[in-house]
């Protein structure tokens, strides 16, 4: 009944992956490792996505 409130998996995982990316590119002038990490994490997200499709 209640089915439009449900979030979409896909939706949730690509804005996680462009809030990882953003976060990756704004720690990079910092602290690269911490950078590093992000991005690692956001290829991750990615790969979910793609397997998803």
């Amino acid at each position: 009944m209640f089915g439009f409130l449900k979030k979409d998996p896909k939706k949730q995982l690509e804005k996680q992956y462009k809030e990882l990316l953003a976060e990756a590119h704004r720690l990079s002038s910092t602290d690269r490792q911490a950078s590093d990490a992000k991005a690692a994490e956001a290829e991750e997200v990615a790969k979910k996505l793609d397997a998803m499709k």
